[in-house]
């Protein structure tokens, strides 16, 4: 009897949580199915010439931030807010308003807003901008924002003028951008100042014994940088410890040789033991500086720099990194390495403002300060949330000039937004170069992506659809 009285108690449980599930699923579907209420047509162009389209004359009343109560028992109406569609998705998510200090707007990949009147910018990921189906025609209210913090190899169409300046809003490497992600690796001034993983320099000179003075670890061998090929050469002339796949001669423990323990506690100890560390970009482009640069200089090894141009702009003091730039050749920055290696007090000098805790770049400092966003800082938002809100506040501000009978302020991006110039090779030893499919496509493929971009902007300034064999009949055309 018990048995019986258990098993009809459990029922009622499981029927009471099943309820409130359905219940809570329903409102969510309910909400959600409102926005789907209206589809659209595309506008027909007449006498066969494409025009962008009028700004609607009726302005859509929105809501403003302190009528908004967000929360299950409150139905949000799509005609209240600013449409923010994700056009190649970075987010995923299928709809979502999203809170921008006093505005709101509503993030949403569903191409079925389109056409949707409250549709106000098309967010794009640049490793996934693609000539598939723009969203054009392009209306005169149709703002395009670009989301692009990786190397040009991604995707080289938009680092050229013509597609560059097709966005009104980027978040990109470069400074000049209006997100800048420039310090898009670095936490915090506190890791850069941190000793967690400084081993003494009496300890880096015992382990010497059976330690290269450099290391390299990279396996994303022969980008358009041609690192490969420096440091190939480099190695002619002193020891290189090269646990990545590129060039690689020693092993890392097995538990770290999958890429994802680059940021693994065990890794950071073994990088930490050395001297000096090859820290070279996968591209050469202002601004561009991922963690290669940033991480040794956490861990307190000197770096060995080759990417950005601009790097001294952001190094935490004047000597702080050794920049193969200042070096004619590699048996040159091999012999100064090995003078610094034999040289505490040389050596030292790379490292005094590490052991002090003195950042001296206000650049650096400035930047880290006043960015919006945080990396890896449950306390902050994140990049992509800061983009999504920096694009949301601009859409609204143009909303209130135009409710006040002013124009709206139109924004666009330059070339300094996302520029890299065209990729070079090493040519040390010209009698037998080093040759291999993905060291020579580079120069080729920027050179082509040039085309692409110019027949790419030709088509959308006719602000009409066209289809991938009009694109590449313009890519290829004599």
């Amino acid at each position: 009897m018990v048995r019986i009285q258990r098993r009809k108690l459990l029922a009622s449980c499981l029927c009471i949580t099943a309820t409130i599930f359905l219940l809570v699923t329903l409102q969510v579907v309910v909400e959600l199915g409102k926005f789907e209420r209206k589809k659209f047509k595309s506008s027909n162009l007449r006498d066969g010439h494409a025009k962008m389209e009028e700004e609607p004359t009726q302005l859509y009343s929105f809501r403003k931030k302190d009528s908004l109560i967000l929360n299950r028992k409150k139905t949000v109406e799509t005609d209240s807010y600013p449409i923010m569609l994700w056009w190649s998705p970075l987010t995923g998510e299928t709809g979502r308003v999203g809170q921008c200090g006093e505005d709101a707007c509503f993030f949403t990949i569903n191409r079925t807003y389109l056409h949707h009147p409250m549709t106000r910018a098309f967010l794009f990921y640049g490793t996934d901008f693609n000539i598939d189906s723009l969203p054009l025609p392009r209306k005169a209210h149709h703002d395009w924002a670009l989301f692009h913090e990786e190397s040009p190899k991604n995707n080289y169409k938009l680092f050229h003028k013509p597609v560059i300046t097709l966005f009104n809003y980027t978040a990109t490497f470069s400074r000049h951008s209006h997100l800048p992600l420039t310090t898009q690796y670095l936490e915090d001034i506190g890791v850069l100042k941190s000793h967690r993983y400084l081993v003494p320099l009496p300890s880096k000179n015992n382990l010497r014994k059976r330690l290269a003075p450099l290391v390299y670890v990279q396996s994303d061998c022969d980008p358009p940088s041609d690192r490969d090929s420096y440091v190939r050469e480099l190695m002619t002339y002193i020891e290189v410890d090269s646990y990545g796949e590129c060039l690689h001669n020693k092993d890392l423990p097995r538990q770290l040789k999958s890429p994802a323990s680059m940021d693994a506690d065990g890794f950071y100890r073994i990088i930490a033991q050395y001297k000096f560390i090859l820290a070279f970009e996968n591209a050469i482009c202002d601004d561009y500086i991922t963690e290669k640069f940033w991480r040794p200089l956490k861990l307190g090894v000197v770096p060995v720099y080759y990417g950005s141009p601009s790097i001294t702009d952001w190094l935490p003091s004047n000597r702080s990194a050794i920049l193969v730039s200042e070096f004619s050749h590699p048996r040159e920055l091999a012999a100064y390495i090995r003078q610094l290696d034999s040289d505490d007090r040389l050596y030292e000098a790379y490292m005094e403002w590490k052991l002090k805790g003195e950042i001296s770049n206000q650049r650096l400092l400035t930047a880290l300060r006043e960015r919006t966003w945080g990396v890896q800082d449950i306390n902050q938002d994140n990049y992509i949330d800061a983009f999504e809100c920096m694009v949301c506040s601009k859409v609204w501000d143009n909303i209130r000039l135009q409710e006040k009978g002013l124009p709206p302020k139109r924004w666009k991006a330059d070339v300094t937004h996302l520029s890299c110039p065209e990729p070079t090779v090493f040519a040390f030893s010209p009698v037998a170069p080093h040759r291999s499919a993905s060291r020579e496509m580079w120069i080729p493929s920027f050179q082509q992506s040039k085309r692409e971009a110019q027949a790419l902007r030709w088509l959308v300034d006719r602000n009409q659809n066209f289809s991938a064999q009009e694109f590449w009949g313009l890519v290829f055309k004599d």
